[in-house]
């Protein structure tokens, strides 16, 4: 459905702010394609547009962007993105089990939506979170050390509409469309809520404090390469 004006006029006060922020405008092209997915829960052909006419570039080029990454979403996406991490230390230690037990679950394949709208499940690539493998992500939140049966609960909470804290961050999850308005660069106040780093993540940083040790000294000139001392 196309935006409405008073849709448009909002996206567009809200766009030139992202855009101030910048020296050149199209480097605003990324937080203005959240703000567009803020709207819809996915980048459409008015976001698009809408983009290209503020910025000064031609559709196709919005476009190229907004196929390219993978958060931008060209179809409705669920209020929330269940995305399992399959990565090598999370598939070893069950992501792989619980991608497949959430499959089954939901009744979905990778990237697709429970005909509620409520669940999109993706296959993922590494967040991050290795020393907590294997991570479940909700719309960007961890859910650490998980299992097929704690991943399932996760997705049955969300889809009732309960208020489902992550491992780690804010004190709950919130929609596809509130965080794309975050990532837009708007502040919802909730970024000092919650744990953000846990036990596992500061052992090292505990470990080398307890021991003394110290990251090496930078040598005080760059060595000299092997064709400056030919010459």
């Amino acid at each position: 459905m196309p935006f409405t004006d008073t849709v448009r006029e909002r996206l567009s006060a809200d766009a030139r702010e992202i855009m101030a922020r910048y020296p050149e405008p199209r480097s605003a092209l990324l937080p203005m394609l959240h703000l567009m997915q803020s709207e819809e829960g996915f980048v459409s052909g008015d976001g698009i547009a809408l983009c290209a006419e503020l910025l000064g570039l031609s559709t196709a080029e919005v476009s190229a962007v907004a196929t390219f990454y993978s958060q931008f979403k060209r179809r409705p996406n669920g209020d929330y993105t269940i995305g399992v991490c399959t990565n090598t230390l999370c598939a070893i230690m069950g992501g792989d089990a619980i991608f497949s037990a959430l499959q089954k679950h939901l009744g979905l394949g990778d990237g697709e939506t429970t005909p509620d709208g409520k669940i999109t499940l993706e296959r993922v690539e590494c967040n991050a979170g290795c020393d907590y493998a294997p991570v479940v992500m909700a719309n960007w939140e961890f859910f650490d050390n998980q299992t097929p049966q704690s991943a399932k609960a996760l997705a049955d909470g969300l889809r009732l509409g309960e208020d489902i804290a992550p491992t780690r961050g804010a004190s709950k999850v919130c929609t596809f469309k509130e965080i794309s308005r975050v990532l837009a660069g708007f502040s919802d106040g909730r970024a000092d809520e919650g744990v953000g780093a846990g036990p596992a993540t500061l052992r090292g940083t505990e470990l080398a404090r307890e021991r003394g040790w110290t990251a090496p000294s930078a040598p005080a000139t760059a060595p000299t390469t092997t064709g400056e001392q030919e010459g």
